[in-house]
């Protein structure tokens, strides 16, 4: 059997092959334009799909909204407003019972039907992710579910959950701009070259870069990035070792901090796949690989959030600080 692993070659970090002549601003810009009038749906990521359970609620701000959603009596995902409409009690501290939110004020048990001013909101479980629905936050033409990217079948996932102060497209505009990732993050990636660059006729970017396991050993693939909807981009592995993974990093606004700045979500979504004998075996290990995984995508984005709050910041006030 075939080893994945490929020793390679680099040069020291100073004297890799600069790319701020490729990485032109106005071409990242039009892939974040093009990106935003994709349909959405209204279609918001809030949690991973094993983060809600059955026994207590989830709850977050999403676009100013407060957001509830917990599992029903057969499982399925439920969402809501997040405050009791009988004295606005916090919802995402309620109770579950028989598949209802008890709320802990005064116990009125709220489900999946309307009951006065609260009315409950489409919530979606696709197995990896839970979604909702909101309407007046996204003011698009509702879709009846999200845009979802083609993922591989029976890989191991995990979800890594970070927060900074921007906005969703200066996210976007950060995975839009792969010419950064062997500068930026010398610790993960090598040899890091864009095969292609997006058009309106084929709007995505085609990575070869080898990801580094340790030392000078990596494993080189060929990924490709694109936007299947405004606040995601999706890197598909094309070629080379894990063919079919897929890394999702979903952005949602938040709400907006003191001083007037936006705080937005970064929900990373990884889902590693491979047609190897040993990835079989190695499935039952999920919940130790997870934690791994999940520590991987927090690191890069530990340094790519500084890139987006930069970029909001510069964006929105025209100065650095």
């Amino acid at each position: 059997m075939r080893i994945p692993l490929r020793r390679f070659s680099a040069r020291p970090w100073p004297e890799q092959e600069p790319t701020w002549r490729d990485a032109q601003p106005a071409l990242i810009e039009s892939a974040v334009k093009r990106a935003s009038v994709k349909p959405s749906g209204n279609w918001f990521v809030l949690a991973a799909s094993r983060e809600v359970t059955a026994s207590a609620p989830v709850g977050r701000v999403i676009g100013g909204r407060e957001v509830v959603v917990w599992r029903g009596r057969a499982g399925q995902v439920l969402g809501g407003p997040g405050a009791c409409p009988h004295m606005g009690a916090p919802l995402c501290d309620a109770g579950v019972h028989r598949g209802e939110l008890v709320c802990r004020w005064h116990g009125l048990a709220l489900g999946s039907r309307r009951l006065g001013t609260w009315s409950p909101y489409p919530a979606h479980d696709d197995g990896v992710l839970v979604w909702v629905r909101l309407d007046d936050v996204g003011g698009e033409d509702p879709l009846p579910q999200p845009v979802l990217p083609t993922r591989p079948e029976g890989g191991v996932d995990a979800v890594a959950t970070m927060v900074g102060r921007c906005e969703p497209e200066d996210v976007v505009a950060n995975r839009l701009d792969p010419w950064h990732g062997a500068w930026f993050h010398p610790y993960s990636f090598a040899n890091l070259t864009v095969l292609q660059t997006p058009t309106e006729q084929d709007d995505r970017f085609l990575v070869e870069v080898t990801f580094k396991v340790a030392g000078r050993i990596g494993v080189p693939v060929i990924a490709a990035f694109t936007c299947p909807e405004p606040r995601t981009v999706v890197m598909h592995i094309v070629e080379g070792e894990g063919v079919g993974s897929v890394v999702e990093t979903h952005a949602t606004p938040l709400s907006v901090d003191r001083d007037g700045t936006p705080r937005t979500a970064v929900i990373e979504a990884t889902i590693a796949h491979s047609h190897r004998r040993g990835f079989a075996l190695a499935k039952p290990a999920a919940p130790v690989i997870r934690p791994l995984m999940k520590w991987a995508a927090a690191r890069l984005w530990r340094d790519d959030l500084a890139y987006a709050e930069r970029r909001y910041t510069l964006r929105t006030t025209g100065r650095s600080s």
